[in-house]
Formats: C-alpha cells, structure tokens, sequence
C-alpha cells in the first residue's frame, strides 16, 4: 500500500465510467409496455468489468460517480462485495443514479430505454477524479459513453491521459448505446475521437460494421479500424467467437456453444478475463500461441455469463471457465 492508502502494486485494472441499474422484465420476450414487472440488476460496462476482473481472482477498482442516493449506494455496495475497490467511487447530492430499462427479446437480443437528464455519472468532474488510484494502474479501461457529455468527457480524457503518462495499457471497448447519443454521426465521430490513444480496443461485430459504415465483417474491414500504435484489435463475434489483430499476427478462435439465456455483460466478461491474463502476463501479446490460449478463455467466460440472466451474477469464476475449456 502507498501511504495514500491507493494500492500501488503493478497488477491494477481500473475501469472508468457508469455503474447504473437496468431494469429487466419478470418475462422474457416482451416489450417494455407488456412487462408484467421488473427485476433490479446492476450494471454498467465498466463496471461489470471490474467485477469480472475480481471474480477471476484480479485486482480491480472503479471511477465513477453514482447518486448520493439508494440505488447509488447499493451499487458501491455491489462493488465491495464483489472485490472490487471503491477509491475512485464519488457519489453527487444533486442528481440520481441511472436507470435504464432493458427488455430481453425472445432471441436474448435486448433493447433499451434509459433514464439519464442528468444522471450522477455525467457530472464525475477532472477535479474530482482519485489520480493517485489512476496512476497506480496497470490497465486502465473505459468506455465511450462517458463521452457522451461534459463534465464527464473532460474527466474521461484527463483520466486516460493521466494513466498514460504514468505507463498504464489503455484498454477501450467502445460499447455503442446510440439511444443516448444525439445522432449516429455524433456517436461516430466522437467514439473514433479517442480512437488513436488506446493499445488495446474490442469491438463487437455490429460496432465493426457501425463504425467503418461496412455491412461485411471480414478482415478487410476490420484493419480500416487499425491503428500503428495499437497492441491489439479485437472483434467478439457472439456465437461465431472471436478475431484478433497484432502488428505481427492474426486469426481466429471458436466460440463454446451454450445455452444462451441473456447476452447481457457477456463482452464485458470476455474482456475482464483478457485484462486479467495480460496483467498476469504480458507477453503473451507478442506470442500467437499464447495469446490463443487466452482468447479461449476469454471466450469461455464470455458465454457462460450468457447462460444466466444479468450480468453480474452471471460472470464465472477461473473454475467455471476452465470446466466448460476442459468439458468442451
């Protein structure tokens, strides 16, 4: 430990942006107007992540604002209780913690509905930001939806420059929710704007397409989305599995077929156990052979969270991912 009390060992990953609370019909397969009722779960990528990152046995910590309010506690809460640090927690008097209503087509497939004007996380201010906690890191990950609006977006980039300048990997998975950006142009423009800062970026297939205004996901599109500075490029393809990029090498890695109940926080737990095993170990981003291995693990964790409804109780621990590995 620091004598700020921020933990300062090498094998941080601090994820940056909104922990809210989706509300998730009692029944599957129908519209928000037809649901009978609604179940709590948490969420938020980043912070699904950190706490796929402690479920695995990482280290993790979140930076974000929540409202000074029920639902803002017991998400901080939920952090806690998962492993996962809360230095980099703030909470707002002034507004609420997000809500969104999700529904769960009869596919798993979901669609949303979000209530945010503002919501605590939009207001998380540069000023107000741990940066001894951010500097500590050794992956620092975030989002793009903390850019959607100022302050947060100040904070964002201050945030990712601060871990920067102090040697963290930058890890980015964009997480497209167009609903909450003015346009798609908008949403486009501004999610490329920090493109080139990353070294490590996961797109899903439908981001791939989205961003490049391709309808192919093949390799040809997915290098349009390459950059010199990058260690690596992933594309998440569901069912399909997943491809990689690195300057030196690329290819692909199946996918584990299981019964998918709800896709919620499966990309978010694909990308938590690939941070944790590049902390672990980074070189495996240097050798194919390796970085396999550990994309078939990701993969693993990715679709045993889509076996259970939600995201946080759904993500698996290193037992579960290796028993489906070793089952398959």
């Amino acid at each position: 430990m620091a004598a700020n009390g921020v933990v300062s060992d090498k094998s941080l990953i601090v994820s940056f942006g909104e922990m809210l609370i989706d509300f998730v019909p009692t029944v599957s397969g129908v519209s928000l107007a037809e649901a009978p009722g609604f179940l709590k779960a948490p969420g938020g990528a980043p912070a699904n992540v950190a706490i796929a990152v402690a479920r695995l046995g990482g280290k993790a910590s979140f930076v974000g604002k929540l409202g000074d309010d029920e639902f803002g506690h017991m998400l901080a809460d939920i952090l806690k209780q998962n492993g996962v640090s809360g230095d980099g927690i703030l909470f707002d008097q002034g507004a609420r913690t997000a809500l969104a209503f999700v529904t769960l087509r009869a596919d798993g497939e979901r669609e949303f509905m979000f209530y945010r004007n503002p919501s605590a996380d939009m207001l998380l201010k540069p000023e107000e930001l741990n940066l001894d906690l951010i500097r500590s890191s050794k992956v620092f990950h975030y989002g793009s939806i903390s850019l959607i609006v100022e302050p947060c977006r100040s904070a964002h980039l201050k945030a990712m420059e601060v871990a920067k300048g102090a040697g963290a990997l930058l890890s980015y998975d964009p997480n497209l929710r167009l609903p909450l950006w003015p346009s798609a142009d908008e949403a486009r423009k501004q999610i490329l704007s920090i493109w080139d800062k990353a070294d490590i970026v996961k797109v899903s297939d439908v981001e791939l397409e989205f961003l490049t205004g391709s309808n192919k996901v093949d390799d040809e599109t997915a290098m349009k989305l390459w950059r010199p500075n990058f260690t690596l490029l992933l594309v998440t393809l569901g069912e399909k599995g997943s491809r990689y990029y690195t300057k030196n090498f690329r290819g692909a890695v199946d996918a584990f077929h299981v019964n998918t109940v709800d896709t919620t926080g499966a990309g978010d737990s694909f990308v938590g156990a690939l941070l944790c095993k590049i902390v672990e170990n980074p070189t495996i981003l240097e050798d194919e052979a390796k970085l396999r291995e550990v994309l078939k693990f990701a993969n693993a964790c990715g679709a045993i969270t889509t076996t259970k409804k939600g995201a946080i109780p759904a993500l698996p621990t290193v037992a579960d991912a290796l028993a489906l590995i070793n089952g398959a």
